[in-house]
């Protein structure tokens, strides 16, 4: 029997991408004719006119699968939802903005039919905001330094996953899933793919300020104590730091008590000081109580309003 490799591409007011997208990946299925294809588009509660473009494919392709939830649950919910959906034999999750190469899909197949279940694209250079592209390596690099398990760097997950890897996913219950800390998790062999990602050609990036902060504090809170750590390491140094400055001052007080003026503004910085790094802890703090807070409440991954050629 013909295995079946399932494509999963997530998006979000994606209208305009449509189109190339579904036809170079046809290109893609084409060279694979001993392999059957499902292609899962799972949009995000769009505004613009995905739905009825989505709705048009589906009719003419019974391998065109639609998922199109009730509201927008974000960028890192929805893709995890999808994957669990696919039934293939391998899984390949990328971006609908056509960032992540198709075309890149031919080398994951023959690396994923000699045996590798994981075989993944790892970004080498980017045609974005130079800025914005060495501030991402920043963060891979810091938050492998951090982790407590191995990361990969330059990865979004864009990539082909085995079935037994998906199956090993399912057994995560987590309802806010750090995705590329999963894969790395996991811990199956893999193949990494560099690769040079493009400009978007048509319509505009949905990642903003708290989008991108949101899964950076996502992927350090899953994945590293190291932050709480800090919290008891700058508490007992500030402390120690407050007692010698006490002493030094004391100390010069009783030998110059007439000429030494103190005065108020070594207190006030003292006291900014130490106000400023309890609020930054007490944040850190908050992010790993709200991530326990998020676990305990067990919501789905996302709710579905429509399903097309399930």
């Amino acid at each position: 029997m013909a295995r079946t490799v399932s494509i999963v591409t997530p998006g979000y007011n994606e209208s305009g991408n449509v189109d190339e997208l579904c036809r170079r990946l046809g290109e893609v299925f084409g060279r694979f004719p001993h392999l059957k294809f499902e292609h899962i588009f799972i949009d995000n509660a769009s505004t613009d006119d995905s739905h009825a473009k989505l709705r048009e494919r589906a009719a003419r392709d019974p391998q065109f699968k639609v998922i199109i939830n009730s509201r927008n649950f974000g960028h890192i919910r929805s893709p995890y939802h999808a994957i669990l959906q696919a039934t293939g034999d391998a899984v390949v999750l990328m971006a609908s903005d056509l960032q992540d190469p198709p075309e890149m899909l031919c080398e994951f197949i023959e690396e994923w039919e000699r045996g590798t279940p994981i075989c993944i694209a790892v970004k080498k250079t980017s045609e974005e905001n130079g800025l914005m592209f060495r501030l991402r390596k920043f963060y891979y690099r810091m938050l492998t330094s951090l982790s407590d398990s191995p990361q990969i760097e330059n990865f979004t997950g864009f990539g082909l996953y085995d079935r037994k890897v998906v199956d090993q996913m399912r057994r995560f219950k987590d309802p806010y899933p750090f995705f590329r800390g999963i894969v790395a998790e996991i811990g199956f062999k893999r193949r990494e793919f560099p690769f040079d990602q493009p400009l978007r050609r048509r319509g505009i990036t949905k990642n903003n300020f708290y989008t991108l902060y949101d899964i950076g504090m996502l992927g350090i809170i899953s994945y590293s104590k190291l932050p709480l750590r800090m919290a008891v390491f700058f508490g007992f140094a500030t402390a120690l730091l407050s007692f010698f400055v006490g002493m030094g001052y004391l100390i010069y007080k009783l030998l110059f008590w007439e000429s030494f003026q103190v005065g108020m503004a070594p207190l006030v910085a003292g006291v900014f000081f130490v106000g400023s790094i309890q609020l930054m802890f007490l944040g850190v703090v908050g992010e790993y109580i709200g991530a326990i807070f998020t676990q305990v409440r067990d919501r789905p991954l996302v709710i579905e309003a429509e399903r097309l050629n399930f």
